[in-house]
């Protein structure tokens, strides 16, 4: 890490910082944009990340999980693409005021055309936490912050899957935060463009309730097989976390 600036010059108006609670990190966020969610950093502790791996994060928001696993793991290099230049921008703020810049970089850009950005094959990990809804799934308000984080508006499940499959390096690992109900379209999209299933966990916000999350781990390439581990159950009872979930949080 570098040496960390002030944090009350980076901030803008209407920002706040949030106190990511590891290793001092922390992140600015608008609230009137669009906030991380648990998803965001169950995902973070879902994927591995190895010693010397070069990491993308597709549609990083505002850098929560290029950041958090900077923090948690010895992998070479982060960076995030976001296609919202407001938010990319904020997000580098974050690198900046933590120190990061050596390791994590945020770029303004498409996911359509990441590949054109970045080149083929250019990374051992990639991450996700795109969009959950097509847009024909409730209403779709407008094509702000909050309607992009939400809705297939730039850019749908097939497209994200694609330029995962053809940025990742042969053997390298995808992994996805999403909802239970596109599992099977989650699941055939990936085989169907080379991105073999391997490692599922379903998270349910409470042991009595269905899931309302799936974390899913992919290899380009990998062999027929995929191992579902045991639930992850949110809450013990109301406003209490699990055990477990106390740890991953």
């Amino acid at each position: 890490m570098t040496d960390k600036p002030n944090w009350e010059n980076i901030l803008r108006e209407g920002e706040r910082l949030d106190d990511l609670q590891r290793d001092g990190l922390k992140l600015i966020q608008n609230p009137s944009w669009f906030c991380f969610g648990m998803d965001a950093v169950l995902l973070s502790s879902f994927a591995c990340v190895r010693e010397g791996q070069e990491c993308l994060d597709l549609g990083c928001g505002n850098g929560v999980i290029p950041i958090l696993l900077a923090g948690k793991t010895r992998g070479k290099s982060f960076i995030g693409l976001e296609i919202q230049s407001d938010i990319a921008a904020m997000a580098a703020r974050s690198v900046v005021g933590n120190g990061l810049s050596g390791r994590v970089k945020i770029i303004n850009g498409d996911i359509r055309e990441a590949v054109d950005l970045f080149g083929a094959a250019s990374f051992d990990v990639i991450t996700g936490n795109p969009p959950y809804l097509v847009q024909s799934h409730g209403l779709v308000s407008g094509t702000g912050h909050k309607a992009v984080a939400r809705h297939e508006i730039m850019c749908t499940l097939e497209q994200f899957v694609d330029s995962a499959v053809r940025l990742l390096r042969p053997g390298g690992h995808f992994y996805m935060v999403h909802r239970p109900f596109r599992l099977a379209e989650i699941i055939s999209c990936m085989t169907a463009q080379g991105l073999e299933p391997k490692r599922m966990r379903l998270v349910y916000p409470y042991v009595d309730k269905e899931p309302n999350m799936v974390l899913i781990e992919g290899v380009r390439g990998g062999n027929s097989r995929i191992t579902v581990e045991k639930p992850l159950i949110v809450y013990e009872r109301e406003n209490e976390y699990t055990e477990e979930l106390r740890r991953l949080y």
